[in-house]
C-alpha cells in the first residue's frame, strides 16, 4: 500500500458588480443556493484571460494551504467533511461492544492499535523479523527469487493502473484479458523504486537532483536507526540499484499504451524472454504458479528487471529489500521511524511543513484497510436513497445526451455511430456503493499488532485478488470505497464507479441550481463516461474487448484532434521552466473537454426548452462555467505539484479549469474576444464529441 493512500492526501465568486460587458444581463432572480462561491470570484481578472484565476481569485487571496497538507481547494474540503464523518463512525464503532469477528469490532480494534504508540514503542522491529529474517536467510539466486516472489502484491491505484507504483520488484493487477472478456487474468507491473518515480533518479532537473541527495540521506538516516552497520555505503548500494531498475523502467507515456501492454506469455515464456529470474520459485512464492499465461504489461521492462536480479550481487539485493521493508512499514513502526518517513516523502517531496496528528493517520489507513467494512457504515448514515436516486437520474440525462450527440457527429461514420451507440447501451454505471462487498470475516484484526493488521490486510487483498483468477468476470466489482473523493472509468469492465463522498456539495447538491450540479458534478459524470470514448476507450469494445472500433477516417480525425489538445495542454507551465506533459495528461484531458461538452448539452436539455433564469445576476451558462471552474479550486505546494507533473496523468487542476476555452459556448457567455490570452479561433477550439 503506497504510503499517499494511507494518509489519503487529498491532491487535486461578490456578485459580478461593476457591470462589465460581458455581465450586462436581465434583472436577476435570488435564490440562496446557487451553489457557487460568489466571493471567490476575482473581478480584477478578465475570463479570458485566465478563466481559473477569475473564478478563484478572490478565495486564491486568503486560502492557506493547512499546515499538514501538501495542497488545499475544493477537493480537500470534501475529503475533509468526509473525514470527520468517517472518524466519527471509526472512533465510535466500539461502543456498542461488537461481537469478536464482527466488522465494527475489526474497525474499532484497527483504529486502537494504530493509536497506541506506547506498545508500538515497545514492539520496535519485532513484528517485521520474520520478512528481515527471510530476507538474511538469502544465500542463492533461487532463495532471491522466492523471497521477491512472496512479496508480491496486488496495489493497483485504480485510477490509473498504468501507474503502478510498488516497492515491490513487480506488482500484480487482476482483471479480465485484453482479448478474453469472459475471464480473469494476471498482469505483471513493473515496480522497484521507493521514490514515487523513475524521473526521481533520472532527471537531469536540479531540483531532481536535489530530491536524490535528501534521498540518500533519508536511506541513511533510516538504516542507521534500524541499527544496521554500513549505512553509508548500504544506502550507496541501495540507490545505485535503484537508478538501475529506474533505466529498466519504461515511461508512463508508454505504460499508457494499451497496445504495448497486450504481450500475453506463458509460463516457459518467462524464462526465455525474462532470463535471469528463477521464474518457476518466484511464481510459486507468489501464488501464481497454476496459471497458464500472464500478461506482461511492461515486457521490455520486465525483461530489464530480471536481467538486474542475474547481474547484481546478492548482497545488493539483499541491501534493497532490507531498506525496503523498513520504509514500507516506518508509518507504522517507532516515532523515530515515522517522522524520519514524513521528513522525505512528506516534507520534501511535496513540501508538507507537518505530519497529520496520529488520528488522521489512523482514520485514513483503517479506511484503506478495512474500505467495505467502513464504507458500509458510511453509506448508512451520510448517504441516503433519495441522494442516490437523484445522481442516477443525473448521469442517465449524461448518457442520453451523449447518445444525442453521437447522431449529431458530422465526422463520424455510421459504422463507428453504431459501435459507440452500442458501447453506450451496455456501461454499467454504479452510483453511492458496490452491489456487494468485501468479505473480511478471514481477515484477523488485533488490538496490539498495527503493523501485522495493516500486512494481513494487504494479504487479505492479494488473496482476494488471486481468488478471481480464471473466474467469470464480475462486471459490478467497484474498484473504490464509498468514503473515497473521486470517480473512476474502468474500460476493461466497460463500467464507472462514482463513490457516495463525491457525491456532495459543493460538487453536488440536491437543493442547489441545476446549473452548478451540471457544471460540477455533471462535469465529473461526463468525463468518466467519455472515457470510454476516448484514445483508450476507443480500443475496447461493448464487452471491454481490446478491439478498436473505429473506421480509419474516423481515427483519423480523432487522433488529429487530440494532438492539437496535448500541445494546447503542453503549452501550460505549471512552475518556471516545468510544462506540463501533453501527452501524459492527454487521456484526462480528452476527458475534461468532452465531460464538459455533454454536461453543458445535458443542463439545457433539464431546462426543457425554458430558458434558464438568471440568479444573482448570472445568466445559466455563467453559472454552469463558474461551477466547473470553481471545482477545480486548488493551491498546491510546489515540491507537490513538481510531483504531480512526474507521476500523474492529470494535469494540474488550474489548467484543468480552463477547458472552457474549447467550448463555443463560453466565449459569449463571459465575451471573451480575440487579444485575450485564452482565446482561441473557433477552428483552434478542440471538438471530440
Amino acid at each position: 500500500m503506497q504510503r499517499t493512500r494511507w494518509i489519503l492526501a487529498a491532491a487535486i465568486a461578490a456578485g459580478l458588480c461593476g457591470s462589465p460587458a460581458w455581465a450586462a444581463k436581465p434583472a436577476a432572480t435570488h435564490g440562496p443556493d446557487i451553489g457557487l462561491d460568489l466571493a471567490g470570484i476575482d473581478h480584477a481578472v478578465q475570463p479570458g484571460d485566465n478563466f481559473f484565476d477569475y473564478a478563484n481569485g478572490g478565495w486564491l487571496k486568503t486560502a492557506q494551504i493547512p499546515s499538514d497538507r501538501s495542497s488545499t481547494g475544493t477537493f480537500l474540503k470534501i475529503f475533509e467533511l468526509t473525514e470527520k464523518h468517517t472518524a466519527d463512525l471509526i472512533q465510535n464503532a466500539g461502543k456498542s461492544h461488537p461481537a469478536t469477528g464482527s466488522n465494527a469490532r475489526k474497525i474499532a480494534d484497527y483504529y486502537a492499535a494504530f493509536m497506541d504508540e506506547a506498545a508500538i514503542a515497545k514492539n520496535g522491529l519485532a513484528p517485521l523479523k520474520p520478512e528481515l529474517s527471510a530476507i538474511d536467510a538469502i544465500a542463492s539466486k533461487d532463495d532471491l527469487a522466492r523471497v521477491l516472489g512472496s512479496r508480491l502484491r496486488a496495489d493497483v491505484d485504480p485510477i490509473n493502473a498504468t501507474n503502478f507504483h510498488t516497492k515491490n520488484l513487480f506488482g500484480l493487477f487482476v482483471t479480465q484479458g485484453l482479448e478474453d472478456p469472459s475471464h480473469t487474468i494476471a498482469y505483471l507491473l513493473q515496480g522497484g523504486l521507493a521514490m514515487p518515480s523513475r524521473d526521481y533518479y533520472l532527471s537531469t532537473d536540479p531540483h531532481m537532483a536535489a530530491f536524490r541527495d535528501k534521498y540518500h540521506a533519508y536511506v541513511v538516516a533510516l538504516l542507521k536507526q534500524a541499527g544496521i552497520a554500513d549505512a553509508e555505503a548500504k544506502a550507496d548500494t541501495v540507490i545505485a540499484l535503484e537508478t538501475r531498475i529506474a533505466k529498466a523502467q519504461e515511461s508512463l507515456v508508454d505504460s499508457q499504451d494499451v497496445h504495448k501492454a497486450n504481450n500475453l506469455w506463458t509460463m516457459a515464456d518467462f524464462a526465455r524472454k525474462a532470463p535471469g529470474l528463477a521464474w518457476s520459485a518466484y511464481f510459486k512464492a507468489a501464488g501464481l504458479d497454476g496459471q497458464k499465461a500472464i500478461d506482461v504489461w511492461q515486457p521490455a521492462a520486465t525483461s530489464g528487471l530480471a536481467a538486474l536480479v542475474a547481474s547484481e550481487p546478492l548482497a545488493a539485493w539483499k541491501d534493497l529489500l532490507t531498506f525496503h521493508t523498513l520504509d514500507a512499514a516506518a508509518p507504522l513502526l517507532p516515532k523515530a521511524y515515522a517522522d524520519l518517513s514524513f521528513d522525505f516523502y512528506g516534507h520534501t517531496l511535496q513540501g508538507t511543513p507537518q505530519q497529520q496528528p496520529r488520528w488522521k493517520r489512523a482514520v485514513g489507513a483503517t479506511n484503506t484497510d478495512l474500505g467495505d467494512a467502513v464504507g458500509q457504515l458510511y453509506v448508512k448514515k451520510y448517504f441516503p436513497a433519495s441522494s442516490k436516486a437523484e445522481v442516477q437520474q443525473l448521469v442517465k440525462n449524461l448518457i442520453a445526451a451523449f447518445d444525442a450527440r453521437i447522431d449529431t457527429l458530422s465526422w463520424m461514420t455510421p459504422a463507428t455511430r453504431a459501435k459507440a451507440k452500442q458501447k453506450l447501451v451496455t456501461l454499467k454505471v454504479g452510483v453511492g456503493y458496490p452491489e456487494k462487498w468485501r468479505d473480511y470475516s478471514t481477515l484477523r484484526i488485533s488490538a496490539d499488532d498495527p503493523l501485522g493488521n495493516h500486512l494481513r490486510a494487504v494479504k487479505h487483498e492479494y488473496e482476494h485478488q488471486l481468488a478471481k483468477l480464471g473466474q467469470p468476470v464480475d462486471r459490478g466489482e467497484w474498484w473504490m470505497t464509498p468514503q473515497l473523493v473521486n470517480a473512476v472509468n474502468l474500460p476493461l469492465q466497460n463500467a464507472l464507479n462514482f463513490p457516495a463522498a463525491i457525491l456532495q456539495a459543493p460538487f453536488f447538491d440536491p437543493k442547489a441550481d441545476a446549473a452548478a450540479n451540471y457544471g460540477a458534478i455533471g462535469a465529473i459524470i461526463g468525463h468518466e463516461i467519455s472515457h470510454s470514448f476516448d484514445n483508450t476507450g476507443a480500443d475496447f469494445d461493448a464487452q471491454g474487448k481490446m478491439e478498436n472500433w473505429w473506421t480509419p477516417a474516423d481515427e483519423a480525425h480523432f487522433k488529429s484532434a487530440t494532438a492539437q489538445l496535448a500541445k494546447q495542454f503542453s503549452q501550460y507551465e505549471a512552475l518556471p521552466g516545468l510544462h506540463v506533459n501533453g501527452e501524459q495528461t492527454l487521456g484526462e484531458d480528452i476527458a475534461d473537454v468532452s465531460g464538459l461538452t455533454i454536461a453543458y448539452l445535458a443542463y439545457h436539455k433539464s431546462l426543457g426548452g425554458k430558458p434558464a433564469p438568471v440568479i444573482d445576476g448570472l445568466s445559466g451558462d455563467q453559472r454552469f462555467f463558474l461551477a466547473f471552474g470553481q471545482a477545480w479550486r486548488s493551491k498546491m505546494r510546489d515540491a507537490a505539484l513538481r510531483q504531480r507533473i512526474a507521476t500523474d496523468v492529470h494535469a494540474p487542476a488550474q489548467f484543468r479549469a480552463l477547458t472552457v476555452r474549447n467550448l463555443d459556448a463560453w466565449y459569449p457567455a463571459f465575451n471573451v474576444q480575440p487579444g485575450q490570452k485564452l482565446y482561441l479561433a473557433p477552428d483552434q477550439r478542440v471538438k471530440i464529441w
